[in-house]
C-alpha cells in the first residue's frame, strides 16, 4: 500500500501535522511520501491508494493568491505559485482514484465557520475522487503557531481512523466486508 501526503504550509504547523500523519501511516506499513503542493504531481501514480491533503485555513477557507502573498511576506519566503485550491483543479483523476483524506490547520475557535479542508473536500468530490467525510482541523495558537497542546496525538488518532478506512476499502474491493467477512455468499 502507498500514500501521498500533499501539504501547503507557511509557518510550518501544517507541515508538522503532515509529518505526524506520514509517520503514523509508515508505522502501519503504508509506504508514504510527503510533498509540498508546489512539488505535488498532477498525474498520480496508479499505486497510490491514499491521498492525504493538508492546508492552512486562510480567511475561513483555502488560500488565495492574496493570502499566500501575505503569509509568505510574514515569514520572508518566496511566494508559492499555487496552493491546494489550484492543485486540486490540476490533478488528474486516475482510473482507480485514491481515497482522499483532508485536514487543515487554523486559529480561532471551534464554533467559527470556515475550513480549508471543507473547501478542498468539495473540490476533490466534484472531480470524482472518493473523499472521506472525516476531515479534521488541527488548532494553532495565533497565526504563526505553535500548535495547540495535544494536536500531535489527535493527528495520530485521526490517521489511525483513516488507515482503518483505507484497509476497509481494500477489503471491499477484493469482495470482503468488515473484519474480512465475504460480501458475497460462497458458491
Amino acid at each position: 500500500m502507498s500514500a501521498l501526503v500533499v501539504v501547503e504550509t507557511y509557518f510550518g504547523n501544517t507541515r508538522h501535522i503532515a509529518d505526524v500523519v506520514a509517520d503514523r501511516l509508515t508505522a502501519d506499513g503504508i509506504h508514504t511520501t510527503v510533498v509540498t503542493v508546489e512539488d505535488a504531481p498532477t498525474q498520480l501514480d496508479d499505486g497510490i491508494q491514499l491521498l492525504v491533503v493538508g492546508a492552512p485555513t486562510h480567511n475561513l477557507g483555502l488560500s488565495t493568491a492574496e493570502s499566500r502573498h501575505t503569509a509568505s511576506a510574514q515569514v520572508g519566503q518566496a511566494e508559492p505559485r499555487i496552493g491546494v485550491r489550484e492543485w486540486a483543479g490540476l490533478v488528474a483523476r486516475p482510473s482507480v482514484p485514491p481515497l482522499v483524506a483532508l485536514f487543515d490547520t487554523r486559529t480561532g475557535h471551534p464554533w467559527m465557520a470556515g475550513s480549508a479542508a471543507a473547501q478542498a473536500s468539495v473540490l476533490f468530490a466534484r472531480r470524482g475522487f472518493p473523499v472521506l467525510a472525516a476531515r479534521e482541523t488541527f488548532w494553532v495558537h495565533g497565526i504563526t503557531g505553535p500548535l495547540t497542546a495535544g494536536e500531535d496525538d489527535r493527528a495520530r488518532l485521526w490517521t489511525n481512523a483513516v488507515a482503518a478506512r483505507l484497509q476497509g476499502r481494500r477489503l471491499s474491493q477484493r469482495g470482503y466486508g468488515p473484519a474480512g467477512s465475504p460480501l458475497k455468499p460462497s458458491p
